[in-house]
């Protein structure tokens, strides 16, 4: 089971876990914005309990497979035995690859090889309250330009420390944007064909703590702060159960398209998506049947505290244009580009079918 630490825990209880870790050299994969927040404070301590860090910072916002094997011979070239991240999805996306790829052969492209699990230690400090990518098996690089999804169990954190202090120089977009994250993590896991009662659990208290602090988060309240944190990590969870749907599967091209960020891209498509899934339950493909799809929404609606799911809906609308974020705008070449661009292999988690015509219908929604 992953330990998580909080704020609390900095001095004794950080400092117990990293000398039962035995670990002697640890790689921090971080970048320049991590050394003004605390816990890169506390890893630049570290050499008091024995430990020498060796920093690893060459990587990007879309980290770069080159980038990846730069790592690993990083970890090997200084003996490293464990790996700690502070970072966004894209330090945790590269530390959790490294962990994966460290013990594979180094003469052969890692994305090619059989992956296995190994015992190094991996100890992450997410900084944005969002991806949840500190509580999942899933990790995106890219390779001669093309997304790769690096998918295993052993890359899911052994630790986490969830630091609401980090959260207080997020800029205003990325504080919104990774909300909506997370928020659009819960809501598709709930609906997803995976679903589970332990990941619907997840999805219904990541929504509820979404909603509940949504406003002292915006304001920048340390306990709201906390809070969002929690809920992306436990929205994180529910999607490392069920993985995303339709919302995040349309919403890749939008970011690359337009230059939106990922939260904003993927609440664009959630909120056209949510209220057409609930009038179009008679497409429906989970294998539990239409009845189950309904009493699904229907759990939803109670998850944000309404009284139907189309209410629900309309909130997550509400919610979404309470924020005032931009709708890009799109010609008809975009819509040519968009519709084709959707992984299918995500729409496979996604309870109701959609073809072409249904994601160029949607596109035209989303960028009304």
């Amino acid at each position: 089971m992953q330990k998580i630490f909080t704020a609390e825990d900095y001095n004794s209880a950080l400092d117990g876990y990293f000398k039962d870790l035995g670990a002697k050299k640890i790689l921090l994969v971080c970048d320049a914005f991590a050394e003004n927040l605390r816990p890169y404070g506390y890893f630049s301590d570290l050499g008091r309990l024995g430990i020498e860090v060796i920093r690893f910072s060459d990587f990007g916002p879309n980290p770069e497979y080159d980038s990846v094997v730069s790592g690993v011979k990083s970890f090997n070239e200084n003996g490293c035995d464990a790996v700690a991240a502070i970072g966004g999805g894209s330090a945790l996306d590269v530390a959790k690859c490294i962990k994966l790829f460290a013990k594979m052969d180094s003469g052969s492209n890692f994305l090619e090889q059989q992956a296995a699990f190994n015992n190094i230690p991996l100890f992450v400090v997410p900084t944005t309250a969002g991806t949840g990518s500190e509580a999942t098996r899933f990790a995106v690089i890219y390779f001669n330009g093309a997304k790769q999804s690096v998918t295993h169990d052993s890359i899911i954190p052994q630790a986490v420390l969830l630091d609401a202090e980090v959260l207080k120089s997020l800029p205003e977009y990325q504080r919104k944007s990774t909300m909506l994250d997370a928020l659009c993590h819960a809501a598709e896991s709930f609906w997803s064909v995976n679903s589970t009662e332990e990941s619907k659990a997840h999805s219904t208290k990541a929504i509820r703590l979404i909603l509940d602090n949504m406003d002292g988060y915006l304001s920048n309240i340390p306990e709201a702060n906390a809070n969002m944190l929690l809920a992306a990590n436990i929205a994180g969870k529910a999607i490392n159960i069920t993985q995303t749907t339709a919302g995040h599967a349309m919403c890749y091209k939008l970011t690359s398209l337009y230059g939106i960020a990922h939260g904003h891209a993927a609440a664009l498509c959630v909120k056209e998506l949510f209220p057409y899934m609930i009038s179009n339950v008679d497409k429906c493909i989970d294998k539990r049947g239409r009845s189950y799809l309904e009493d699904t929404f229907a759990d939803i609606a109670l998850a944000f505290d309404c009284s139907s799911a189309q209410e629900a809906a309309a909130r997550f609308g509400k919610l979404f244009k309470g924020l005032e974020l931009p709708v890009p705008k799109a010609d008809e070449k975009d819509f040519e580009i968009l519709k084709k661009s959707v992984n299918p292999v995500r729409l496979k988690n996604n309870p109701i079918e959609l073809d072409e015509d249904t994601i160029d219908m949607l596109y035209h929604k989303i960028l009304d």
